[in-house]
């Protein structure tokens, strides 16, 4: 019986959930239309230079989710389905200081993190957990009714679990375990047509809408699938062109002349979707709620350390000039100036200031005319044209930017107690949690990175310093 390898079950279920999806919220199929449209348009226009970030089906195709649970139990379980498709815990991203709003979660991400599985299928899925111990959010009387609601339900089932934890150790599935898991996995994340008690849900909405997505219902589901575009700031005319809303801005770094670094997002507002209530008297009606929405994103060069350094303070910068700045001046205005004063204009020069990370090719035409004797440095063969820096693309999120995302579709601000310490939370805790190593994106990268210069190194048969 034919087997399906650990990358095949990622892909066939990123696309079964696209499906799903697209059924439950339409505009997403609009919205990845759109995307096709900007991509095949984009490439028509800039040619093979379109593709420097990715292949056009590799971007096409790539997709990220995001799904919320309430408890540490639930973000464990979900590890374990994810590990079956090859999807690991990458980062640790903390959205409770994030916004002004009140977004009272923790996260990290599962995806590959091998260069040649993400080639394959970049399948990612930012996963929330409900930081419900946090007194700012949730006083003692609440923390205790959210313990038990989130502890009586269950989201996976035992089969589920059993059959990720067999795909995982085996790394596939036979075609009718495959089957299985497959089918069992797509329905743990569809949206629910369950009561909804109204009067708990409403009890967590006024804390935040993000705590009653979570913990006032049965079931998790896929908040959003998100398609990844060369130029957003084309699907964003595009989309609205077509009367659907987007929120106010694309989140992330401004558009400017320069390399693309990190991620840039945007959404279309969150939609109103019909529910069934429960009341107290046991009586049940249709209401709506507005929780789901469509997010797109565009990915650039992943930053070091040192260029995440430069960002969080050119953001700071942004974050001072926009308060300074004329009544109408938006974000994105303001943080334009500051990418052209203080970020490099080529990637060439985002290698030799160490900013950002990079493969490194060989130009043997160049080599022939630069003799190589004893140890040389990498910006010396950079500057040579010897070695050809070539992007890593940043694989990841970003905090500010993912709770932008939240705030702007969320109707209220909610409410936090600032007199209360928050609780604790890191990428070691988050580990903890999820039952296994959550991997440091930095490590990733670099470890890429330095692979790239020894292979590079043996081809010339120098030693490369930095």
């Amino acid at each position: 019986m034919t087997a399906l390898e650990t990358w095949e079950l990622r892909a066939e279920f990123a696309r079964r959930l696209s499906v799903m999806y697209g059924q439950e919220v339409p505009a997403y199929n609009t919205l990845v239309d759109v995307s096709t449209e900007v991509n095949e348009a984009y490439v028509a226009k800039q040619g093979a230079e379109a593709e420097r970030l990715g292949s056009i089906s590799r971007v096409t195709a790539e997709r990220h989710g995001a799904i919320r649970v309430g408890s540490p139990k639930e973000m464990a379980q979900v590890a374990r389905i994810f590990a079956a498709f090859g999807m690991y815990p990458v980062g640790f991203y903390d959205l409770r200081d994030a916004s002004s709003s009140s977004v009272p979660v923790v996260s990290t991400a599962f995806r590959p993190i091998d260069s040649n599985e993400l080639a394959r299928n970049p399948f990612r899925v930012f996963t929330s957990m409900l930081a419900a111990e946090d007194p700012r959010f949730f006083d003692c009387d609440l923390r205790a009714e959210l313990a038990k609601f989130i502890g009586a339900r269950q989201l996976f089932g035992e089969d589920l679990l059993n059959l990720a934890d067999k795909a995982a150790a085996d790394a596939g599935l036979d075609q009718d375990d495959a089957e299985r898991l497959l089918d069992l996995a797509t329905a743990a994340f569809e949206l629910s047509g369950d009561p909804v008690d109204y009067e708990w849900y409403n009890k967590l909405e006024a804390i935040s809408a993000v705590a009653s997505d979570i913990g006032g219902v049965s079931t998790t589901h896929i908040n959003h699938l998100t398609p990844r575009v060369l130029d957003i700031d084309d699907l964003y005319e595009r989309m609205q062109a077509r009367g659907i809303t987007m929120i106010d801005e694309i989140q992330g770094p401004p558009r400017w002349d320069g390399p693309d670094v990190l991620l840039r997002q945007t959404s279309f507002r969150a939609l109103g979707e019909n529910r069934v209530f429960r009341y107290a008297d046991g009586s049940t009606n249709e209401g709506e709620l507005r929780v789901r929405f469509g997010e797109v994103e565009a990915r650039g060069i992943a930053l070091t350390v040192s260029g995440r350094d430069l960002y969080d303070r050119m953001v700071a910068e942004s974050d001072a000039r926009l308060a300074e700045a004329p009544l109408g001046t938006t974000r994105v205005e303001a943080a334009a100036g500051v990418w052209a004063e203080n970020l490099p204009r080529t990637e060439k020069e985002l290698a030799l200031q160490g900013l950002a990370y990079f493969t490194y090719g060989l130009d043997e035409g160049q080599l022939g005319q630069t003799p190589l004797a004893g140890p040389v440095t990498l910006a010396d063969l950079v500057e040579a044209g010897i070695a050809v820096p070539e992007p890593i693309v940043y694989e990841d999120f970003l905090p500010r930017s993912a709770a932008g995302i939240f705030q702007s579709n969320l109707t209220e601000e909610g409410s936090k107690d600032e007199a209360q310490a928050g609780t604790n939370y890191d990428i070691h805790r988050m580990s903890t949690i999820v039952g296994t190593k959550v991997h440091d994106p930095n490590d990733l990268y670099q470890r890429q990175q330095e692979d790239s210069i020894a292979s590079l190194a043996q081809r010339l048969n120098v030693s490369i310093t930095n």
